[in-house]
């Protein structure tokens, strides 16, 4: 399988600089004017506009002609679960946050997350709210360590239920994702100052390669 680990550009020339919003459809559209701060605007513009080029260079399909829908989620079998492409078939997800945006591609369900380290406070409070096993080795490191123990966790579990399609409709303590689960392959991934990163895959296989990548296909 392959991911992307972009960095959400600098916008030098303007707040949307090196955005292409004519590939995004209406919907991506009305909710990236939604936002009201230029950084939140150039974030999911440059995350929806990173994931059709990607999409388009795995499909065939070009970029403004992609579209989405969501599978029924596991818990209620309402339509908010994994997202799939309904115009090519690809198994993917998205995931940013802050300066960082994670693609995943697979030939199998995959889910990938990218945190950043929270504050401490947030840490030991959330981190409470785990598997009781996960929540002990938050706990365990010295106070200083536990943000980026947790985001890692963190990171871990939220690639999971994606990968899942329940988000946190499945209890965040159901499961211990400090190693793999059965049939599914949890690896950490390189998310840089600041940042927990992880990809789940949905594979029976006891090792997953991941081929990580740091710049965008040519279209």
């Amino acid at each position: 399988m392959q991911v992307w680990v972009l960095r959400v550009p600098v916008a030098a020339a303007g707040p949307l600089s090196g955005i292409d919003a004519s590939v995004l459809d209406e919907e991506e559209r009305r909710r990236m004017a939604a936002f009201a701060r230029d950084e939140d605007r150039v974030r999911y513009g440059f995350a929806r506009t990173a994931l059709r080029t990607i999409l388009s260079t795995r499909t065939g399909t070009a970029p403004d002609a992609l579209r989405f829908a969501r599978d029924p989620c596991p818990c209620c079998d309402e339509a908010h679960g994994r997202p799939v492409l309904t115009s090519a078939a690809a198994e993917f997800s998205l995931s940013y946050g802050r300066s960082l945006v994670l693609i995943g591609v697979a030939p199998v369900p995959v889910g990938v997350d990218v945190e950043p380290v929270p504050e401490p406070e947030a840490a030991e409070r959330l981190g409470r709210m785990l598997h009781p096993a996960e929540s002990a080795e938050v706990l365990a490191v010295p106070p200083k360590e536990r943000p980026a123990a947790f985001a890692r966790l963190w990171a871990r579990k939220e690639a999971y239920l994606k990968g899942l399609g329940t988000g946190f409709g499945r209890d965040i303590a159901a499961d211990d994702v400090r190693g793999d689960l059965p049939g599914w392959c949890v690896t950490d991934l390189p998310g840089g100052p600041g940042h927990a990163a992880a990809v789940a895959v949905g594979s029976a296989r006891a090792r997953t390669v991941v081929r990580v990548h740091r710049t965008l296909p040519e279209l």
